[in-house]
This record gives C-alpha cells, structure tokens and sequence, in this order.
C-alpha cells in the first residue's frame, strides 16, 4: 500500500496537540478529538508528538484529511522531533 492510499492519523482534521504535564515538565501529546484512540481499561490514550506520523489505522469513520498525504507526511516526517521535547511556560502560555 503506498502511502497515499493510507490513513493517517497525523492528516485528521481530529488529531490534535496537546501540552500535557510531566514530571519533566510540559511535552506535547496528540489526542484524537474524535475519542478513537482508548488504553485497555477505557481511559484516553496520548500519544507522543514525535510518533504520530506512524499511526495509520486501516479504517477510521471520522477521518477528515487535511491536505496532499504524500507531502504532508514527508514533511512532517522531516520536521517531527526524535525525542520529548521539554515546553517552558512562557512557550505554553
């Protein structure tokens, strides 16, 4: 399958960033508004900015893309950081 005959999560108008406290500090975790992504017992599941370009399910009813998958991801996939990128306040605020 190429790419641009996939799904991906990080091209839904549903996948969202979000800063989400840590014992390190803040770090960005993206969220599925749509509520899809869930941990076995049930609660929300967040995932780690720098995966997302990783996420194609092979099915979603609420996907939205936002643009060319192709070079959307190609982008971003040259953008994203390779680790937790630790967010100061005054960047957050």
């Amino acid at each position: 399958m190429e790419d641009c005959d996939r799904i991906y999560c990080a091209n839904c108008m549903r996948c969202k960033l979000v800063p989400t406290d840590t014992d390190k500090g803040q770090v960005l975790r993206v969220r599925c508004t749509a509520g899809l992504w869930k941990k076995k017992l049930g609660e929300e599941k967040l995932y780690k900015y720098f995966t997302i370009a990783r996420r194609t399910p092979d099915y979603c009813e609420f996907y939205e893309p936002m643009g060319d998958i192709k070079e959307f991801i190609k982008e971003l996939k040259k953008s994203l950081p390779v680790k937790d990128e630790i967010i100061s306040t005054q960047e957050a605020g």
